[in-house]
């Protein structure tokens, strides 16, 4: 009996292993080879599916953007929610943020390549500020593209630098609670009209 190839099963396990090394390895650590095995592909099809090792991280992490913007939209309506719901998220997904540490460690300030469609991107949650400001709704006191940096900044640190919070804020449920509070606390504090 003939096995039946599914290409976009395929296509799903490559990029799925390819967010787990990349987000242990960073891009430069990462190997193609590791993905391939994990994956259960042939090493040449992630070359014909996703490009090389920088275009299949470049899609791995545009993915995983894309993805937080779904599953958390800018609201600045509701700016404790939102923190809420992104600081949960980053909890949740661990591997976006140090994505983002493995391009920042690898590009530096220098340029991206898909820099276009990542500041489309980002474009959009700044515009989601600028309409609270417009609206009234959060301080227009800082412009809208700082404010959205500071608040995701606060909102991420934790989770980015674990062994940081958990020496400086403490490691207690109760400790984590804490900053949240903290954390939100602040940002009511930047938005406030």
């Amino acid at each position: 009996m003939a096995t039946t190839r599914d290409p976009e099963a395929t296509r799903a396990r490559i990029f799925d292993a390819a967010v787990t090394e990349f987000a242990r390895h960073g891009i430069a650590g990462a190997r193609i080879d590791r993905i391939a095995a994990e994956a259960k592909a042939n090493k040449q099809l992630i070359y014909a599916y996703f490009g090389n090792k920088a275009e299949l991280f470049s899609q791995v992490l545009g993915r995983s953007m894309v993805d937080l913007a779904a599953a958390v939209p800018v609201d600045p309506d509701d700016i404790d929610g939102w923190l809420d719901r992104l600081m949960d998220y980053h909890a949740a997904h661990p591997e976006l943020l140090r994505l983002l540490h493995w391009e920042g460690i690898e590009y530096g300030r220098g340029e991206l390549p898909d820099e276009a469609q990542r500041q489309e991107h980002y474009a959009l949650k700044v515009a989601a500020m600028q309409d609270g400001q417009d609206r009234g709704v959060i301080s227009d006191a800082i412009p809208a593209r700082d404010l959205f940096f500071l608040l995701i900044a606060m909102a991420n640190w934790a989770a980015f630098v674990p062994q940081m919070s958990r020496i400086l804020a403490g490691s207690e449920d109760t400790d984590r609670d804490r900053l949240r509070a903290s954390i939100k606390e602040a940002a009511r504090r930047l938005v406030a009209p």
